[in-house]
């Protein structure tokens, strides 16, 4: 994996990560703060793909905007198109997990030419903060009040999570102790959450939190103009977005394809390989849209096996 540098369109210096695999470009508009390790079947050398993503502002080596403000949907979907226009690729599938959904929506929305098929997991389209607790049952107004007051207390305790969570070790211990928190579920691998976590945790939390604020009260996007294949990927036990919030918005396009896997928010650590082959179908789909419309013959079929498993 390789790491580099881009100028966003305001300025802000942008922290890029890209895998070296061979195979169709794929962007990842990550969860709000995570690592590549999140994504462990991306990282394969017979992954496919190649994973093209980004760390968000002021997190991992990307720098704070001058402007502290310019942290909102459009500056996050500005990042995106730096990435892209900085590898040079013009269209590609474009993946989005936990708040990075809203940005890969907008994207798809602003700049459908820039989006050949989208990939939706673990995370709402907008209105992050409404689609928490969904399992509880609890009116969508509640729900709404609830992330917003914990993210804000969480926000003003900050300095107190940099205390603990900086000086908190990633062992089996607290490995154990995160597989069976209710955020996660133990089916998740043990050392895949190692990984994801050790650098999670080192966070600017106040950062982090007001990051989460800024995204997370986005409205509610409408994904009606969204004519590209796209593929849904809800957990049922997510008590971070609800499968009802995804599957609502998205289950109504012409060419979607809505899937509720027994997982919590960290879908890409619990069913990292289901995540890797509805990935591929994906992006065969889009082929098969392509060769369609420019009147092409299909390809070969594969002798054996997923290109995963090649």
């Amino acid at each position: 994996m390789r790491e580099h540098d881009v100028i966003s369109g305001d300025g802000t210096r942008i922290r890029v990560w890209r895998t070296s695999t061979e195979g169709p470009t794929v962007l990842l508009c990550p969860g709000l703060g995570t690592t590549p390790e999140t994504w462990p079947t991306l990282l394969l050398p017979t992954a496919g793909v190649q994973a093209l993503s980004w760390y968000h502002r002021g997190t991992m080596g990307s720098a704070r905007p001058e402007d502290e403000s310019r942290i909102g949907l459009a500056d996050h979907v500005a990042d995106a198109l730096a990435v892209l226009d900085d590898a040079g690729v013009e269209s590609c599938v474009v993946l989005g997990w936990s708040m990075g959904v809203t940005v890969a929506a907008e994207l798809a929305l602003r700049h459908p030419e820039r989006v050949s098929g989208l990939m939706l997991v673990a995370g709402a389209p907008g209105d992050s903060f409404e689609s928490m607790l969904g399992i509880s049952g609890l009116p969508s107004e509640l729900r709404r009040a609830i992330g917003l007051t914990g993210a804000k207390t969480l926000r003003a305790a900050g300095p107190l999570l940099d205390f603990v969570l900086h000086r908190t070790p990633i062992n089996d211990v607290t490995t154990f102790l995160l597989r069976h928190s209710g955020l996660m579920l133990s089916s998740s691998a043990p050392e895949a959450v190692a990984g994801s976590m050790k650098r999670f945790l080192l966070h600017d939390w106040s950062w982090y939190f007001t990051l989460a604020l800024a995204l997370g009260q986005t409205p509610r996007q409408n994904l009606a103009g969204v004519t590209c294949p796209t593929t849904v990927l809800a957990g049922r036990y997510d008590v971070l977005a609800s499968p009802e919030s995804m599957a609502g918005p998205a289950g109504a396009l012409p060419q979607a394809r809505v899937r509720v896997l027994p997982t919590s928010h960290f879908l890409p650590l619990e069913a990292p390989d289901v995540v890797a082959d509805e990935l591929l179908l994906l992006v065969d789909r889009v082929d098969a849209v392509h060769r369609a419309l420019c009147d092409l013959d299909p390809p070969p079929p594969l002798t054996s096996g997923s290109r995963r498993h090649a």
